[in-house]
């Protein structure tokens, strides 16, 4: 009877654990790359928390999503979407561009 309890309880916590992590997590954002640009081009999330942003590439042709400042740079191919995570961050102006197409810039303002 107390060996099953136990088992239970670890079970519970293996199952609700993750569930719990991500309370922590924002819901996630989403940055659409179209004709070159990012939309939108500021995206505004809560401060001390971690971030989900998913990169939506509605081009034919690939595309680098680079930051200094968020220490990113990756590469979302034509037609596919990438998910990063970010953060805690702290407050503060995060700025973001494509790097094949410099014209295309953006910034994260954590608040």
């Amino acid at each position: 009877m107390v060996v099953r309890l136990i088992v239970y309880l670890v079970l519970g916590v293996c199952v609700w654990l993750p569930v719990l992590s991500l309370a922590e997590t924002q819901a996630p954002n989403t940055i659409v790359i179209k004709n070159h640009q990012f939309d939108p081009a500021q995206l505004t999330v809560a401060a001390g928390q971690k971030l989900q942003v998913t990169v939506d590439n509605q081009d034919p042709t690939p595309e680098e999503f680079e930051s200094f400042d968020l220490d990113r740079e990756q590469v979302v191919e034509g037609n596919k979407k990438m998910i990063v995570y970010l953060g805690p961050l702290q407050p503060g102006t995060y700025k973001y561009w494509a790097d094949f197409h410099k014209s295309s810039t953006g910034v994260i303002v954590a608040q």
